[in-house]
């Protein structure tokens, strides 16, 4: 059955469960993205398929999330191609509302605020981002959220986000459980072009030389792992250096922070082996271009 394009929250509700109803199904996942595809969406939707019997992947480019008026409108539409990624991949729906289905009558004016936790790392960078990005993540939730038939039991419901955009997954995280929302937040591992680079709808801003000096984001995550794993001292300055090194790059951070609260580790690692849990996260710009990367670690 070939793929189904809606676009309003109502004909979201009706032909989910309409599906739900003609597969006997007892789950629905739902795949939140601004579009641009690549195959690191493309392993978020292949993942919801395998986990259940309808999957809905939305595609909305929120402006609560855009500091700058020309960021929003530089972001990529490629609405076409990313309907053929996800029909190969076997998702039922794709959910495309504009911006009046989502905001009728303009911004909202309550909105989700990420507290704290968004204060820091991307959020220092981008005031204000996460709370549009939680904002909207609540709406999709709540678009997403399968109704059931008379007297049956509600279909199981989660919700699948990549771990590249780590600060995100765990605010997403914190919301679900501090607010009571009825869904599984399923984390998916990063996917990375064969040569390191985490995949990225911004990579195809990078020209060829920029691309290249955008790899050393990735070995200094691995110069930390591989010293993590190894139960030796992080020597987070080293991988920093290692960065700073790279004339077209600008660090902007890279530190080891609890997974949970995104707080740096108290335990400096410096002098002392890396024991327990921990994630290390860049960001920096290469050329004009904002890239982040992450890499958990468990020793």
């Amino acid at each position: 059955m070939a793929i189904q394009l809606v676009t309003t929250a109502a004909q979201l509700r009706a032909e989910s469960a309409r599906l739900l109803q003609a597969k006997g199904g007892s789950s629905q996942g739902l795949v939140p993205t601004m579009g641009a595809l690549h195959e690191g969406h493309a392993e978020l939707a292949r993942t919801a398929v395998e986990q259940n019997d309808v999957v809905v992947v939305s595609i909305f480019v929120n402006p609560l999330q855009f500091g700058e008026a020309v960021d929003l409108e530089r972001y990529p539409r490629t609405l076409e191609a990313d309907l053929a990624l996800l029909d190969a991949v076997g998702v039922d729906l794709v959910f495309a509302p504009d911006v009046d289905e989502v905001y009728p009558g303009g911004e909202p004016r309550v909105r989700i605020s990420a507290g704290p936790m968004a204060g820091k790392w991307e959020g220092a960078s981008r005031p204000g981002h996460f709370d549009g990005a939680l904002t909207v993540v609540a709406k999709l939730l709540h678009y997403g959220t399968p109704g059931a038939a008379l007297g049956a039991e509600l279909p199981a419901y989660r919700a699948y986000f990549g771990q590249k955009d780590a600060q995100q997954l765990t605010l997403v995280q914190r919301m679900v459980a501090d607010l009571n929302f009825s869904v599984e937040i399923v984390p998916v591992p990063i996917v990375r072009s064969p040569d390191g680079l985490a995949l990225s709808s911004r990579n195809r801003f990078l020209s060829a030389e920029e691309r290249e000096a955008a790899l050393v984001l990735s070995r200094a995550l691995r110069l930390v792992e591989e010293r993590a794993n190894a139960h030796l001292p992080l020597d987070l300055d080293s991988a920093r250096a290692l960065i700073e090194s790279q004339p077209l790059v600008e660090l902007d951070y890279f530190d080891v922070v609890d997974p949970g609260t995104l707080e740096p580790l108290a335990e400096n690692c410096r002098e002392t082996p890396f024991r327990g849990e921990g994630l290390v996260l860049v960001a920096a710009k290469v050329g004009p271009i904002r890239l982040i990367d992450n890499v958990p670690l468990d020793s």
